[in-house]
């Protein structure tokens, strides 16, 4: 909401300069976004008269003109502008004038001096050189009235600020100037204006049939028929400033008019063509197929849920959001009927958004424009008409159906005070809601307000509230500070925080992102195998209409955006919340009954496993350079990996990473089906894990360094295909060694081409070296051939193994 404070001050005119009278409204709720000058600074620039000119003697483009200035005698001035000439007023910078500073912030001077050969006295000024405007085309032509030499910046109220409001959807009643003015002067307790509207003078007493068939869309339809207008007249200067100043530029009479009133009074209006209208008007909802074209030039299709104003032909208008094309006024127009209506909230909300566009009458409309006052602010319309455009008015015809009930709010004083944690008397209460204007009685400790018809946020007692904390001042609540006691919360030495994670993870040359949690229905259905996501009641966009219970689709859509845009090599995690239905979960601070909500960190690597570089050929990541990050993320806890399924993961490339005993995610490569679906060039491997097991850690166990020398011996035996890598560690950790294994790492697969040289079908070569030491002593050769043969041993026993010969 952007008005000029002048304005304001014609209302209400507390004894604040600008800055006091800005930080007020903002401690009062009525955030002021931005102060801005109306004009920058310029002086010694006033009215003056071309009274003469002539053709430049030297220059086919330029004129030297006499100019009345109101310095006694005439300012000889050479100008280049189109429309200098003889007889209007324009505004004259004299010598010695300081013009608005240009880009390099420094202020224009004007001197005497020479043009072509002739002296010239001053400047004749645009208004996109004083800064007004980025009109350009030629002198800032003023009003013939205008007294010359006024200084301009008097003449056109230059020394002005513009208020930019912030404001929250509960505030419609400040969506005007009017509105502001009436805040102040409860917040300051300066009078403020109460607006007349005197009835018009009634010259016909014809009406435009009007039936209003939907009172759940309109609860009050006011109009009258004003004929013989001049819709050709101009906008008065004052009303082309104050529009322009409140971010709306002037359009014709009859528009700049219906704006004025909305940005006065915060009444949206709208001036129908009468001899337009096809019999009488029907205030409806629309029907399914009718089309309409706006007066921004679109067609739009209406259903069932979106109100019109419809004649007996046609729609004609969309209900409180903008006027068809069929009926708007034009230059030819000579009889007109004004409207004012007002429109349930709820019937609004939304409807232009599904247009893809809005309006200010929208926006004012679905949060709640004054009931009570559609006859008073025709009456300031037809007013404004009759003095600008001329005409005659008929009589008013006011329709009402349905208006709001206005239910009344009890606000206890007691617990106003618990809420605002000050001590607040009774007194202090009623007093704050009296200096707003809100009807009360008082009963024993309570207040019971009936909200007027422009308050349409007065509901509940918190509402209440809200009111006598911002009247009463923010800055008046005392500092407590707190009473329970502070205790650090310190982290168990067997858990390190999610930070750490995050910090792991980068250092493995992960970027982190931040997705949101509501994410596409088909997502859950595809890569997280649910078949019942637990949906939104009201999501913000029709795509995000349910909550994730996996993070791989959240990542899997950042690896398709940065792939759209060129990247080569995408690796990226994240670290959030998922959402999974669990009857067990019930209410409390931190939980929803019925869902449980834990913590998972995931990753996707798509690309070279190394960023370009001379010392490496170029390799894909695979489903072990996952594996790989998984492993190094959990270290020094060991987990293993089994064979597994996943509704993202390919079938033959996929396993359940287990820790201690317990399954904690999976590691895996994208479903061929997926990749097709999503068409990327090569899979990405992907990771998901519960948040939990990946913060645990092994408390630090210190010992020394051995002091004797270790020994490493390779063994290689024969396996079937069934036995797993993680199965065959096992073994050889099982072997009993006496302690002198101390490590033991595959080196090398050998799966031959065609059975033979001793190898069956369906075997494969695995080779193991153990290392092996001991604190004691050197180990001897039988030591040594005593520990091979164990863990040779438990081979044979456990996995059926022989040695490779």
């Amino acid at each position: 909401m952007q008005f000029p404070e002048s304005w304001l001050r014609e209302f209400c005119n507390p004894l604040l300069t600008t800055e006091q009278l800005a930080e007020t409204l903002t401690m009062a709720g009525l955030e002021v976004e931005e102060l801005k000058p109306v004009a920058p600074p310029f002086t010694k620039i006033v009215v003056g008269e071309i009274k003469e000119a002539v053709q430049h003697p030297n220059a086919d483009r330029l004129r030297v003109c006499q100019v009345d200035a109101g310095q006694g005698a005439l300012l000889n001035i050479v100008c280049g502008a189109p429309n200098a000439r003889v007889g209007i007023k324009v505004p004259v910078a004299l010598a010695g004038a300081e013009l608005p500073p240009g880009e390099d912030g420094k202020p224009f001077l004007i001197k005497v001096g020479k043009l072509r050969g002739v002296e010239s006295q001053g400047m004749l000024c645009s208004a996109r050189e004083l800064k007004l405007s980025e009109d350009h085309g030629g002198l800032l032509e003023l009003a013939a009235d205008a007294p010359v030499g006024q200084d301009i910046r008097a003449y056109l109220n230059l020394d002005d600020t513009l208020f930019t409001l912030k404001l929250t959807p509960n505030l419609a009643h400040a969506l005007s100037v009017y509105g502001i003015a009436r805040e102040v002067s409860a917040l300051t307790g300066a009078p403020l204006k109460q607006p007349a509207f005197p009835p018009t003078a009634v010259k016909y007493q014809d009406r435009l049939p009007v039936r209003i068939s939907a009172p759940d869309l309109c609860g009050r339809f006011s109009g009258r028929i004003v004929r013989n207008v001049d819709t050709q007249a101009a906008t008065p200067q004052w009303m082309v400033d104050r529009l322009a100043r409140c971010g709306q530029r002037s359009v014709t009479a009859l528009v700049d008019i219906s704006n004025y009133v909305m940005f006065e009074f915060g009444r949206p209006s709208h001036i129908f063509d009468l001899d337009k209208i096809h019999g009488g008007l029907d205030v409806r909802w629309g029907q399914a197929g009718e089309q309409l074209k706006l007066l921004n030039g679109n067609t739009v299709t209406v259903d069932d849920k979106v109100g019109v104003i419809a004649d007996d032909a046609q729609v004609e208008s969309l209900a409180g959001i903008m006027g068809g094309d069929a009926t708007a006024v034009s230059d030819d127009t000579k009889n007109v009927y004004v409207e004012a209506a007002f429109w349930w909230p709820q019937s609004i909300a939304g409807r232009s958004r599904r247009y893809n566009f809005s309006t200010d009458a929208g926006h004012r409309f679905e949060r709640g424009v004054d009931p009570g006052q559609t006859v008073e602010h025709i009456e300031r319309i037809t007013q404004l008409i009759l003095d600008i455009c001329g005409g005659e008015a008929g009589v008013m015809d006011d329709q009402i159906a349905h208006l709001p009930a206005a239910a009344p709010v009890v606000l206890r004083v007691a617990r106003a005070a618990k809420v605002i944690g000050m001590p607040l008397t009774q007194a202090q209460c009623a007093e704050a809601l009296r200096r707003l204007g809100l009807p009360l009685t008082e009963g024993e400790g309570t207040l019971t307000v009936v909200p007027p018809s422009y308050r349409f946020d007065l509901q509940i007692e918190e509402d209440l509230i809200e009111e006598v904390a911002r009247l009463v001042g923010y800055n008046q609540l005392p500092t407590t500070p707190p009473l329970a006691p502070i205790t650090a919360r310190i982290r168990a030495e067997s858990q390190r925080s999610a930070f750490a994670v995050r910090r792991a993870l980068a250092a493995l040359g992960y970027q982190e992102t931040i997705n949101f949690s509501f994410v596409e229905e088909r997502w859950e259905r595809e890569l997280a195998g649910n078949a019942e996501p637990i949906k939104l009641l009201n999501p913000i966009a029709s795509q995000m209409s349910v909550m994730r219970s996996s993070l791989l689709g959240s990542l899997l859509q950042v690896l398709k955006f940065n792939l759209d845009r060129k990247a080569q090599r995408v690796r990226v995690f994240e670290l959030g919340r998922v959402f999974l239905r669990d009857a067990s979960v019930r209410d409390t601070d931190t939980t929803v009954a019925g869902v449980h909500q834990p913590m998972r960190v995931a990753g996707m690597t798509y690309g070279s496993v190394d960023a370009p570089q001379w010392g490496r050929k170029d390799q894909g990541v695979d489903f072990f350079d996952a594996k790989g990050d998984v492993e190094a993320l959990l270290a020094p806890l060991q987990a293993s990996f089994e064979p597994a399924q996943h509704p993202a993961m390919h079938p033959g490339r996929c396993a359940r990473v287990i820790l201690d005993g317990k399954a904690i995610g999976f590691v895996g490569e994208l479903h061929p089906q997926w990749r097709q679906g999503y068409d990327l060039a090569h899979a990405p491997v992907m990771f998901e894990l519960e948040l939990d097991a990946v913060l645990q850690r092994a408390v630090p166990a210190f010992r020394p360094v051995a002091k004797h020398q270790a020994v490493e011996r390779d063994i290689a035996v024969l396996v079937t295909e069934s036995v797993t890598h993680a199965a065959l560690m096992a073994a050889v950790q099982a072997a009993p060694t006496n302690g002198l294994l101390r490590g033991a790492v595959l080196f090398d697969v050998y799966r031959p081409k065609q059975a033979g040289g001793g190898m069956g079908e369906g075997e494969k070569s695995l080779a193991v070296r153990l290392t092996l030491n001991s604190d004691e002593a050197t180990l001897t050769d039988e030591q040594i051939e005593a520990a091979v043969q164990a863990v040779v041993g438990q081979l044979v026993d456990q996995l059926g193994a022989r040695l490779r010969a």
